[in-house]
């Protein structure tokens, strides 16, 4: 790559990872899913495993992309150190705004008044953002468009701190899950930024490294408080303790309780995944080396990291909920060659006649993720009562009309996960045509 190019590959591979996490997210129902598009049930990994390491991994390349070319232009540490923490404290709330979204721990004794201000403030103070988000954008940066912006973070901090006296008397957040997909993707995406400001690559290899032998040790060697021995069984392995020492049981994944698949403890080596992803953006940003070295570079890293995940997982098996180191390697090496096949199809061949729906996926990945989880939310929460007396939702309803009637349950299940992916990419679509991306 010139410094001046966009590998298109990245972008490619971005819009896999979010269309393929979307879509396992959201299967018509849970009992009739293919096995690929399920997770592993403890030890072993399946395809749907791979798809929040890879996102990981996209961080860390976007993170040795965009920070190396801030340090080029010898961009003060300092301000970018802002911009890092900044970036990583609102990533990480909203992953806690989607884990409370829609009704903030509100229940059927809270006044309708109050239900009714708190949706017309959340829904007045998600669309100021998102039109402020929308202004953000190089073809916006008129000295007019400055002044509306200003004006539109005034206005959203008004409706938020509205929403905050509402929330001081009628929310209910003893429930609210701490550790989340996003709030991981936020520490990973902080700690892995920091190094790369104040690291060099060699020193990432051997800190990504011992972070790997350090969430081994702890595993294995550390006793777990209460008489237990190192373990790695669901509930009583260190990470699983921790998690509730620290969140207490009341914070974590609802579907477990006493431990939690984005827990404290398992995002020490799933910053090697970040690692990864940096080491990787530093290889394709050398100017020394052409297209077909740094795809070569990818092929042999990628196949000598899986087999070196392989090996470790003779003793540390794969595992995704607990994010084992093998895991860490097998995954990161598969990243490495899927993105370098496709860099190889799409920067080197030129076969990008398919990339389209990908590439506006992948331009707008966070905003995707966000509209996905919000979308699927409400699916739930809207329901209504039919003529039988029966609650329905509004998912169900579309299920069953579109879907169920006329294919077998597992397609039909697949069909609305499809369904899902194809509303998604519209509402990205409309931005990508327009040229605005939503960044944070």
């Amino acid at each position: 790559m010139q410094k001046t190019n966009r590998i298109l590959a990245l972008d490619v591979f971005r819009g896999l990872t979010i269309a393929g996490m979307i879509l396992v997210n959201n299967p018509g129902s849970w009992t009739n899913v293919y096995p690929p598009l399920l997770h592993a049930d403890w030890h072993g990994v399946t395809p749907t495993d791979w798809i929040f390491p890879f996102f990981l991994f996209i961080v860390g390349v976007a993170i040795a992309i965009a920070l190396g070319r801030r340090k080029e232009q010898e961009v003060p540490y300092g301000q970018i150190s802002r911009k890092i923490i900044s970036r990583t404290f609102i990533i990480f709330g909203l992953g806690l705004f989607l884990a409370a979204f829609p009704d903030f721990g509100m229940d059927d004794s809270t006044p309708g008044g109050i239900v009714v201000a708190h949706y017309i403030l959340l829904s007045l103070t998600a669309a100021l953002v998102f039109t402020r988000a929308y202004l953000d954008q190089k073809q916006f940066s008129s000295p007019r468009n400055a002044k509306r912006r200003r004006l539109l973070f005034i206005s959203a901090g008004i409706t938020a701190l509205l929403m905050a006296i509402i929330g001081f008397q009628h929310y209910d957040l003893s429930t609210l899950r701490i550790p989340g997909v996003l709030q991981r993707i936020a520490l990973v995406y902080g700690a892995c930024a920091f190094l790369f400001l104040y690291t060099t690559a060699r020193q990432q290899v051997w800190i990504g490294a011992g972070l790997l032998l350090l969430y081994w040790g702890l595993m294995f060697l550390v006793p777990v408080p209460g008489g237990i021995a190192p373990n790695l069984e669901a509930e009583t392995n260190l990470g699983a303790w921790l998690d509730r020492v620290i969140f207490t049981s009341d914070h974590l994944y609802s579907q477990a309780k006493t431990w939690d698949p984005e827990g404290l403890l398992s995002t020490i080596p799933s910053i090697v995944n970040g690692i990864s992803g940096m080491l990787c953006g530093i290889w394709l940003r050398r100017t020394d080396k052409d297209i077909y070295q740094k795809i070569s570079g990818l092929m042999a890293v990628g196949a000598l990291v899986l087999v070196l995940g392989f090996i470790w997982n003779m003793h540390f098996p794969f595992n995704k909920k607990i994010w084992s180191s093998s895991f860490v390697l097998f995954t990161s090496g598969v990243a490495l060659l899927m993105l370098g096949t496709v860099y190889w199809l799409v920067d080197a061949k030129k076969y990008d006649g398919w990339i389209k729906p990908f590439r506006v996926y992948g331009m707008n990945a966070l905003f995707a993720y966000i509209l996905s989880g919000v979308l699927a939310t409400l699916l739930y929460t809207i329901s209504w009562t039919n003529a039988a007396g029966d609650r329905i939702s509004l998912k169900g309803w579309l299920y069953d009309g579109l879907f169920t009637s006329w294919l077998t349950p597992k397609n039909a299940s697949l069909g609305f996960a499809l369904l899902n992916v194809a509303v998604v990419l519209a509402f990205c679509w409309v931005l990508y045509r327009k040229k605005i991306y939503i960044k944070v």
